[in-house]
């Protein structure tokens, strides 16, 4: 396992007056860019060769460097490693990086300096663990089904990773769950192995709400949590084919029974309920930080449903930061009420890096 003590003497020769932001060129590469510039950095993106010009595009967010790789596992080599450490670069993990490289590979192989404690990863990426940190929190989370065989009306059913709900679906009975992975395993929709990691959940209906959080050990403005605040910068709903499967009532094509997501849209929530949803977030810190010490730092996500009678529910954590921040690239309405100028997510992780060289205290948050 790569230790904090190891990242911490990479970063200890990198040149501070050179750090450049990196990331691989997905999920919310643009806006971590886009952000990283406001605040004055140098950009680095890793990219496969089909997507270079996609990024080239957007003049205001595009990489300061491309480097291009045949695919994104290459980021592991310890030789593309030392390409990053020699231009002084800070990795900040996103949804298509936990995918594409393996929360277990970036524990394990990979040595580089990243935004943020690479164990909340692992915490994210195990069902088991993931459920543990977020009941250690305190949170309501949906009845957990330990058996197929207990299925006793309509479930959820999940994979583990940043899927962005790819492959999920719903069945009513042990026999329903069956034919379905069989025939997502034969359709490739998912891979054998799959189906021996699922997850199996409560169905719930709701209102789903996505909070975005920022846990800062360098500024004052938020709630308190552990040796820092607790920020909140924006709430998103995300958009997906089983929304609109109401228009194809009462004939619904079953390609539209699909959890994927396919983008998402900004949502305000009633003032009354922000006490309740930013206590979330400290409670979840403070667990973190008695779960794997030093806790989670920086942006996360808890992905909710508000239930007419039994309030909030949790379903999910995201240790990182999540591509419903993309709605935000300007700032939201809730980073207005905290900052002058606009505040995106990514903006605020280059924000919390900038503080910490200027501060020399920039190992706190980096491993």
């Amino acid at each position: 396992m790569i230790s904090k003590s190891d990242i911490e003497d990479v970063l200890s020769r990198y040149n501070s007056d050179e750090v450049s932001i990196c990331t691989i060129c997905s999920h919310t590469a643009l806006q971590i860019f886009h952000g990283a510039r406001a605040e004055g950095f140098k950009t680095i993106g890793i990219c496969t060769e089909d997507r270079e010009q996609l990024y080239k595009s957007f003049q205001q967010a595009k990489p300061d460097k491309i480097i291009t790789v045949d695919k994104y596992s290459e980021i592991l080599d310890p030789k593309f490693q030392d390409i990053l450490k020699k231009n002084n670069a800070v990795i900040i993990p996103h949804g298509s990086f936990i995918e594409y490289v393996g929360p277990e590979n970036i524990s394990e192989e990979f040595a580089v300096p990243m935004f943020g404690n690479r164990q909340s990863l692992a915490w994210e990426s195990d069902r088991e663990r993931q459920r543990k940190w977020i009941e250690s929190a305190g949170l309501i989370m949906p009845y957990k089904y330990k058996d197929p065989s207990e299925i006793d009306g309509k479930v959820f059913v999940k994979f583990p990773g940043a899927k962005g709900g790819k492959g999920f679906f719903t069945v009513n009975s042990e026999n329903e769950l069956y034919d379905e992975l069989n025939r997502r395993i034969k359709s490739g929709v998912i891979e054998e192995t799959d189906a021996t990691k699922i997850g199996i959940q409560e169905f719930l209906l709701g209102v789903r709400y996505y909070p975005h959080y920022f846990y800062s050990l360098f500024e004052d403005s938020g709630m308190a949590a552990g040796k820092g605040n607790v920020q909140i910068l924006g709430i998103d709903r995300r958009i997906e084919p089983i929304d609109e499967a109401y228009r194809g009532l009462p004939d619904v094509p079953p390609e539209f029974f699909d959890y994927t997501v396919t983008g998402n849209q900004p949502v305000v929530l009633r003032e009354s309920l922000l006490p309740e949803v930013l206590s979330f977030g400290v409670n979840v810190v403070d667990a973190s930080i008695k779960l794997f010490p030093p806790g989670i730092i920086g942006a996360f996500c808890l992905e909710t449903i508000y239930h007419p009678s039994r309030g909030f529910v949790v379903f999910e954590i995201s240790a990182r930061i999540v591509a419903g921040t993309n709605v935000y690239a300007g700032g939201s309405q809730y980073s207005q009420f905290t900052y002058k100028e606009p505040m995106s997510m990514g903006r605020r992780i280059a924000r919390e890096i900038k503080i910490g060289l200027k501060e020399q205290t920039l190992a706190e948050i980096i491993y």
